[in-house]
């Protein structure tokens, strides 16, 4: 399976005045550079609502693949109980000097163990000497395992602040 996520319109943020960003493209980051952090992380940081309008935050494990982030876990908890009622959801990389934000929707998923599960399987060996290395059917019963996805609307990062200030546009 290839990237189903199309490729992002780029171009810079929207910051209030004073905060430097160029008025040129120079500089931009290449989506690719981006896609490799949110690929390498093994800390995630989902940003979620909960159905009062509090906001919910909590440190997730998952993958990036085919252009999405996959992550697992039971459907009782906080994040996947305030998804039910509300898909929209931010997801942070841990640093805020090398910055990667990625908005987008997460829905319940599940994956065939021989094709994305075996994939997804491989992608979580990141996981293993954390003692989480999950199997390639661990995501192909009726509940998909607690499979989510979060397909991405928008990003934005930067790594050399306001410099390569840059916003990626999916839809």
């Amino acid at each position: 399976m290839t990237d189903i996520t199309p490729a992002p319109r780029i171009d810079r943020p929207v910051f209030p005045e004073g905060y430097g960003i160029p008025d040129t493209t120079d500089g931009l980051l290449p989506w690719s550079d981006v896609e490799a952090r949110l690929v390498a992380a093994t800390a995630y940081w989902l940003a979620t609502t909960r159905p009062d309008g509090r906001p919910h935050v909590v440190p997730r494990w998952g993958v990036w693949l085919d252009g999405r982030f996959w992550y697992d876990g039971a459907p009782t908890t906080r994040h996947a109980v305030n998804l039910t009622t509300n898909p929209a959801c931010a997801l942070h990389l841990e640093s805020g000097t090398q910055t990667v934000i990625v908005e987008g929707e997460s829905h319940p998923a599940r994956a065939d163990a021989d094709d994305l599960g075996a994939r997804l399987s491989a992608a979580f060996v990141k996981y293993k000497d954390q003692g989480y290395s999950p199997g390639p059917d661990s995501w192909a019963g009726e509940d998909g395992g607690g499979l989510r996805v979060l397909t991405p609307h928008r990003a934005l990062a930067w790594f050399s602040f306001p410099g390569d200030a840059t916003r990626f546009r999916f839809r």
